[in-house]
């Protein structure tokens, strides 16, 4: 089945792993739009640039490859605060749409996790889905995460760092996280990852175009 699929919502939330779930299933491409902002991140940082210059930022963002990351140098938790920084950055946004619509517009179909897949990389995705948790939880899950990478893990502290993620993705100007008007959401609180995954793939194989 050719089928695009747009998922979104907060930090921690699931929806990668579940992107990934689906991908797998459907046999098509998946894109971690989320990875493209941490990897502008981690360039600027990597030339002792300030996350916040404008023209730096949008330099490496055009400048990077779509899927030839190193996930384990971006995946730390100070890393997505920084990438948090440069994502509300619009002129950065601006630099990366095409190249994600481009990977979207795939003859074979594709899926594509973060915060604006479905309200602005893919309005017109026949499946959207946004997906969300509360905030311990998404942090139960994130420190668990990084616990396993060897990271120092303090709940609180990663507590707050969520809730101040969900600010700065909720407030920004450009492309706020926001669920599509058409989109179903799947609150993943109360579900393990096998739940999850059936009630995403029921959601898709109903909202999927036949044929």
């Amino acid at each position: 089945m050719s089928v695009l699929i747009a998922i979104d919502g907060p930090a921690a939330s699931g929806k990668g792993t579940l992107a990934r779930r689906l991908a797998r299933h459907f046999n098509v491409p998946h894109l971690d739009t989320g990875l493209l902002y941490r990897a502008t991140a981690a360039g600027l940082l990597a030339q002792g640039a300030r996350l916040d210059d404008v023209d730096q930022a949008v330099a490496v963002a055009r400048g990077l490859a779509l899927t030839d990351f190193n996930e384990d140098t971006l995946r730390g938790r100070e890393m997505g605060e920084a990438a948090s920084v440069v994502a509300a950055i619009p002129e950065v946004r601006d630099a990366l749409i095409e190249a994600q619509r481009r990977f979207a517009a795939r003859p074979e179909g594709a899926v594509l996790d973060g915060r604006d897949i479905g309200t602005v990389i893919c309005p017109d995705a026949p499946v959207k889905i946004f997906v969300t948790a509360s905030p311990e939880t998404r942090a139960q899950r994130r420190a668990l995460e990084l616990a396993g990478r060897g990271e120092k893990v303090e709940f609180e502290a990663i507590l707050e760092d969520i809730r101040k993620r969900d600010a700065r993705d909720s407030g920004r100007s450009s492309a706020p996280l926001k669920a599509a008007e058409d989109a179903l959401t799947l609150d993943t609180t109360k579900l393990g990852i096998e739940e999850a995954f059936a009630a995403a793939l029921k959601i898709v194989t109903e909202k999927a175009p036949r044929g």
